[in-house]
């Protein structure tokens, strides 16, 4: 679709539903958010569905206008933002699917192309950096408010501008940002720096259990159910978990798996130089980016770990 498509179809919507994926991150709650002010202020009836997300994001503007679920009405347009597959939407896809038109801006390479019109730019190293250009085609100005809210998308997706994604059009959109009086240290401070409690005791779980393998190019390591019940953790306090791994030196491939319920757990994968995690995790029916990606195992602990480790193993050097 072109951009030309999202504006004539935002401008022919009355009411409008902004949904994403799972456990959303900053980019997907970021971008969601700057969506749904965006509209707002052109005067669209607009309601962003997000059934939870983490607290570090609760100082967004917007955040507290969101719902975790529908009003039970047909919508006349579902936008989904930063997911790759309706299955993502993680049982709200009925609220999308039951929409009149349906439209999704992502930059996943992996996206299943699943809306009636699917906007996806997979060099685009955040959804929030691809917003700023079909805000501009809507005509709507991005404020500080709309502003905050694409920069954390940015801040979190780019690793604070230290992935290979990054390019000279993310720091042109940032400059734009800072002169709108986003403050991106702030900004950057409460997405990164900021931990929780439960975050940090996670942490050391996680180092703790660490596993070195295939002469230390791979590095493994989970928490459970009961570890999360331990130290009250909420919804976001595991992320970044998979990142300790891969930046130790010699670190090609992090592990990292979460138990969700008894024999299913969510697997992370990171990569540092060369290796494709999102053909690894596609294998488990999830995606993702090249060195950044996902998915669900049904297995035991034990088989669930073998069977990502070995995959793994195939794409080493």
């Amino acid at each position: 679709m072109t951009l030309d498509d999202i504006k004539r179809e935002i401008e022919n919507a009355n009411t409008i539903l902004i949904e994403t994926h799972e456990t959303p991150d900053g980019d997907a709650i970021g971008s969601s958010l700057a969506m749904y002010l965006a509209l707002k202020s052109i005067g669209k009836d607009v309601d962003i569905v997000i059934p939870t997300h983490s607290r570090a994001f609760n100082f967004l503007p917007g955040a507290n206008e969101i719902k975790t679920e529908g009003r039970g009405i047909k919508y006349d347009l579902g936008i989904a933002l930063d997911c790759t597959d309706t299955k993502r939407l993680k049982g709200y896809e009925p609220f999308f699917e039951e929409a009149k038109t349906t439209i999704c801006i992502d930059h996943h390479g992996s996206n299943k192309m699943f809306a009636d019109f699917n906007y996806v730019d997979p060099v685009a190293p955040a959804c929030a950096q691809i917003l700023i250009i079909v805000l501009r085609k809507l005509g709507i100005e991005i404020d500080k408010e709309i502003g905050t809210c694409i920069l954390t998308g940015i801040i979190t997706d780019t690793g604070g501008f230290k992935y290979d994604g990054v390019t000279t059009e993310t720091f042109e959109f940032v400059a734009e940002l800072l002169r709108k009086g986003v403050k991106v240290s702030d900004t950057y401070k409460r997405v990164l720096q900021t931990k929780s409690k439960a975050n940090f005791l996670l942490t050391k779980k996680v180092i703790d259990r660490m596993e070195f393998l295939e002469d230390g190019k791979i590095t493994f390591t989970y928490i459970t159910k009961q570890d999360i019940e331990e130290v009250n953790a909420e919804e976001g306090d595991h992320e970044g978990l998979v990142e300790f791994g891969r930046d130790v030196e010699g670190v090609e491939v992090s592990i990292f798996l979460r138990e969700i319920e008894e024999g299913e757990y969510k697997a992370s994968l990171r990569s540092k130089d060369y290796v494709n995690v999102s053909d690894i995790c596609i294998m488990f029916a999830g995606g993702g980016h090249e060195k950044a990606a996902g998915c669900t195992i049904n297995m035991p602990l034990e088989e669930a770990k073998e069977k990502m480790i070995s995959h793994v193993k195939t794409y080493l050097k």
